[in-house]
């Protein structure tokens, strides 16, 4: 996995720092909300959308394919399947159709997970959806993170929370899944409760005790004021200086990420 993410990282250094199209050797035409673009080939969803002129200020997070922001859904030409990807992590195609979904439409049940049995009633009081699923496998096919997601979810109508929780565990809460289901299941947040309820069976690690008890001595009680009185610009210079020591953004990366509090993500 890190040789994976070394090569988008490096991919995208290209599109952030600037490219002369004189030294683009392949061209591809992709189609962003409809409208046709020539981007250069083999690089990923989002560089071809930011080197298109959109800039983004949602659906963007890690930037490197793990925390879900970027759902994107699209067709190919010539193929009426309608695909599922992040678009950090996918590279365009000729003739890619496609269009981001920076949020799904899911509503989330409140609870409180302590007054709840840890064992697998609660998954069915508050998604009783979940009774509905045909097995189709339509949200497995979906994920792109290759989880077996209709597993997970027969083994939520069990009542098996380990087994929910495990096959669940890589989840990023991107929502396709749910997008695709025809039984109308938001799985991940299933899951989300599955995990909490599960994590409530397990005893505590010793270093999260470790680290509750270096909280509650004071310990970081210093730095956070510092932080706490530090200006927004000090804020951001020491968040640049921090990426640049782990090489984790150009100067050109950290200041974006940083303008108008939010970034143009």
């Amino acid at each position: 996995m890190p040789e994976i993410m070394d090569r988008i990282k490096e991919a995208n250094r290209a599109v952030t720092t600037g490219i002369d199209d004189s030294a683009v050797k392949h061209w591809v035409t992709v189609y962003i909300m409809g409208k046709g673009y020539r981007v250069p080939a083999d690089i990923t969803i989002m560089q071809a959308m930011e080197y298109a002129g959109y800039r983004f200020v949602r659906g963007a997070g890690c930037r490197a394919g793990f925390c879900g922001a970027c759902a994107t859904v699209y067709r190919t030409a010539g193929d009426w399947r309608l695909k599922t990807a992040l678009a950090c992590q996918t590279r365009v195609e000729d003739g890619m159709f496609l269009v981001q979904i920076p949020f799904t439409p899911a509503e989330k049940p409140a609870y409180d997970i302590e007054e709840e049995p840890a064992d697998g009633t609660p998954l069915l009081k508050y998604f009783p959806e979940v009774a509905r699923c045909v097995a189709c496998n339509t949200c497995t096919k979906a994920c792109p993170q290759d989880l077996e997601v209709m597993d997970y979810i027969q083994a939520a109508l069990r009542g098996d929370l380990a087994a929910v929780a495990e096959l669940s565990f890589d989840c990023i809460q991107c929502g396709l899944c749910a997008m695709r289901c025809p039984a109308e299941i938001t799985h991940y947040h299933v899951a989300q409760l599955a995990r909490r309820l599960y994590g409530r069976t397990l005893p505590v690690p010793k270093h999260v005790l470790d680290r509750v008890e270096e909280i509650e001595s004071g310990k970081y009680e210093d730095e956070f004021e510092k932080l706490l009185s530090m200006s927004r610009e000090e804020l951001e210079e020491l968040y640049r200086k921090e990426q640049r020591e782990k090489g984790g953004l150009n100067s050109r990366d950290a200041s974006r990420v940083t303008r108008n509090g939010q970034g143009e993500r």
